[in-house]
């Protein structure tokens, strides 16, 4: 198997060779990276805390507009809580909250 690197990434493997105890041949430190950078396990993208906090204020917004007028403050503050925090067996599985 062949492909072309560029003349900075083709620098950035020797180097990267270079440090280490055996000093792999070019060929030998390509396939260790790629066998390293296969055992990673990759997260989906996650969204910066502003845009969080962004979507978590629109979310807040639109319960509010569909809040039930009749209901108390605290219950409607009870209810937006609740939704905004999602279903109790989904919660386990969201990647952007800890454990």
């Amino acid at each position: 198997m062949g492909f072309r690197a560029s003349p900075v990434m083709r620098a950035s493997v020797v180097r990267w060779a270079e440090n280490q105890p055996d000093k792999p041949t070019l060929s030998e430190a390509i396939r260790r990276l790629v066998e390293l950078g296969l055992t990673v396990k990759t997260s989906a993208r996650q969204a910066s805390e502003g845009q969080r906090l962004r979507a978590r204020e629109m979310a807040g917004k639109a319960i509010d507009k569909m809040a039930d007028a009749a209901a108390t403050p605290d219950d409607q503050a009870t209810r937006k809580k609740r939704l905004l925090k999602g279903p109790e067996e989904f919660q386990v599985v969201r990647k952007d909250r800890a454990k």
